[in-house]
């Protein structure tokens, strides 16, 4: 049963950071509802595993999740006071850093800019050349061809997220089988 319910949790924090993405793809948005659900499925997960597989060490301490969550947030909440980041991106971050806790904080942020980098290049490229001739109104596509230098943070956030989530060992077989 404890199994069932991580894994579920864990489905559910990736599919809605996967709908975020295709969200702030598709209109530079992502809904407050996802990044709260991802926040939301880290706390039966945590629950289950420390009250029935407390030696299973699938997660840090609670003060480790609670710590990257409020680092993440205060540099998150920094950048969208400057305008820097959108608010669905910083919320979107922070949920994560929850889940990966101040060990998966590197991996996180590694990928997460990695990726974020490799957007942004695609944006100032697409400014120059446009390679879709009707792309769907106000989406990234629309917006970066148009020479909007607007980034769909989200799809980075959530790639490091996954790549994250691997890093913590939340989808090895070494570590279901602990839960087991």
């Amino acid at each position: 049963m404890i199994l069932f319910i991580v894994i579920f949790c864990v489905i559910i924090a990736l599919g809605f950071g996967l709908a975020a993405a295709w969200s702030d793809f598709n209109s530079m948005t992502i809904p407050n509802m996802y990044s709260a659900l991802i926040a939301v499925s880290f706390l039966p997960a945590f629950a289950f595993v420390n009250l029935f597989a407390p030696e299973a060490e699938y997660f840090s301490s609670l003060l480790s999740h609670f710590v990257a969550l409020g680092i993440v947030f205060a540099i998150t909440y920094a950048l969208f006071a400057t305008k820097t980041l959108g608010g669905g991106d910083a919320k979107l971050c922070s949920a994560y850093a929850l889940w990966v806790g101040v060990q998966g904080l590197a991996p996180l942020l590694f990928f997460m800019g990695l990726v974020g980098g490799i957007l942004g290049l695609l944006t100032l490229g697409l400014a120059k050349r446009k390679v879709v001739e009707t792309p769907k109104k106000d989406s990234w596509l629309d917006k970066a061809q148009k020479g909007q230098r607007e980034v769909p943070y989200g799809i980075a956030i959530t790639a490091g997220a996954i790549l994250a989530f691997i890093y913590q060992g939340y989808l090895s077989s070494e570590s279901i089988k602990g839960l087991m």
